[in-house]
């Protein structure tokens, strides 16, 4: 007779044929469609909660202003990035690789110790799909078993009925989610327009809008799991970052195994003495809105949902059996009974986010209300305005990242000399604009270095300096 060790030893050695294909796809290439049971339990309350958390912030952070701009906004058209009330312009083209560069290596960190928590629980994929589309499927076809039976039925008034229902809320709620989409992209002020004003004035907007709607139906309607299983970008690096201290939803294979079916019978319980808790109810494979055996072990299409535990803790308590032979746990956890989640590597990443949060830090606290470019213009030589004088000609460009309007006057602080602005000069900065024009630099003679004297030019407002910018003034040799 097999003992349980050889039993789990052969289990080891499995050729894992199950990595080379995904369950939504045959070997045609044909698509499986998904029919995943409604899952219930401690878990998936949790999720709800988390999930109804992440609505509303969703649907209230448009509204949040701060300084009359939005507190997030990713305005790709107009290069404009607010986070969290800062603005963000292409000047701070260096802040904005850093802060990508710093939010990939917390994405590193968190994947290596928590695996792809985020995935299951506050992705808007996940959180949309899972938590209100696939409710919303339940409440009108019914759970897995009815949505099978119904799309395997003929097509009468009952199913019309049904399918027409479910694909117009499907519809109305993308099309509600592709306006507050929008809203993070050109400000909800301007959604608000769209939607209150005439199409004829706002036909791009309305077509956007349009668009969104239609890729967001097809996601939440069609694509489905494949998001997640073949599409996101995330999921993919998931293989690469995992260690065995990552922390995933996991089977304990060493309780779990050999799994066999429920004995009722004494005779037949004593035989199956070796068996271990896993009672091979595939409950875990029916909840899974990905369609995988968790049994099989960690797998690139696993969102970390935590259906299957919620589906397993149950079956345990059913059985009288400890629950947790599905749970959280790494896969040195389960193999040692010891969980290690502060291994060097997560020290190494730590201490490079923990660097490059301080740079970050650091370089957005000095960055300055404005940016100011004042360059010499190109190919002029220097103009002698009379016998004891002579000018430059500069070009001048003020970016406000105040968020407010701001007054604004040059001043050249050394040597001594007089700026003459050529044209109407500015004297007020609007609100995330660019003031730009071009001015003289009087200089006496008596002040020149020879060829080149450094100037050094301040930009004042209110009384106090906010910038400072050093250029060069030509003039004759001596």
């Amino acid at each position: 007779m097999a003992t349980h060790s050889d039993l789990l030893q052969k289990m080891e050695e499995d050729t894992e044929a199950y990595r080379d294909s995904i369950a939504t796809v045959d070997q045609d290439g044909k698509r499986i469609w998904l029919y995943p049971k409604k899952p219930s339990g401690r878990f998936y309350n949790a999720r709800t909660i988390v999930s109804l958390i992440f609505l509303a912030v969703f649907l209230v952070f448009p509204f949040i202003k701060h300084n009359g701009e939005q507190l997030f906004l990713f305005n790709v058209l107009e290069r404009k990035f607010i986070f969290f009330g800062i603005l963000f312009t292409p000047q701070d083209f260096h802040l904005f690789v850093l802060v990508l560069l710093t939010f990939f290596v917390f994405i590193i960190l968190f994947t290596v110790v928590f695996g792809r928590l985020f995935c299951g629980w506050v992705c808007p994929q996940t959180v949309f799909m899972e938590m209100f589309f696939r409710r919303i499927e339940y409440w009108i076809e019914g759970d897995a078993g009815a949505q099978r039976k119904l799309d395997a039925s003929p097509w009468t008034a009952e199913k019309i009925r049904k399918k027409t229902l479910k694909h117009l809320v499907f519809f109305a709620i993308s099309f509600v989610v592709s306006n507050y989409f929008l809203a993070y992209i050109i400000t909800m002020d301007e959604v608000l327009k769209i939607v209150r004003e005439p199409v004829t004035q706002h036909w791009g907007g309305f077509f956007a809008i349009l668009g969104f709607s239609g890729v967001f139906y097809g996601v939440f309607a069609r694509m489905r799991e494949q998001v997640c299983t073949t599409i996101c970008p995330y999921g993919r690096l998931q293989g690469v970052l995992l260690v065995k201290e990552s922390i995933v939803v996991a089977y304990d294979h060493k309780r779990g195994e050999p799994r066999g079916k429920l004995k009722k019978n004494p005779v037949e319980q004593i035989r199956a003495s070796v068996q271990g808790d896993c009672i091979d109810c595939k409950l875990c494979i029916a909840v899974c809105p990905t369609g995988i055996d968790i049994r099989n072990g960690t797998q690139l299409e696993c969102t970390n949902c935590t259906a299957c535990i919620d589906a397993c803790d149950q079956i345990m308590e059913k059985v009288d059996k400890p629950k947790g032979l599905i749970r959280y746990d790494s896969e040195t956890g389960i193999n040692s009974g010891v969980r290690r989640i502060f291994t060097p590597r997560v020290y190494a990443y730590s201490f490079v986010l923990m660097a490059l949060l301080a740079l970050d830090v650091v370089l957005i606290a000095n960055r300055g209300m404005i940016e100011s470019i004042i360059l010499r213009s190109p190919g002029q030589l220097y103009q002698e305005k009379d016998a004891e004088h002579i000018t430059n000609l500069y070009t001048y460009k003020l970016i406000n990242k105040s968020g407010k309007d701001l007054p604004f006057e040059l001043k050249l602080k050394q040597p001594e000399g007089k700026i003459e602005f050529v044209g109407q000069s500015h004297d007020q900065l609007k609100k995330d604009k660019v003031a730009e024009g071009a001015f003289f630099v009087n200089m006496p003679l008596n002040q020149l270095n020879g060829r080149k004297t450094e100037l050094e030019i301040e930009v004042i407002s209110n009384g106090k300096v906010i910038d400072k910018v050093t250029t060069n003034f030509m003039g004759p040799n001596k």
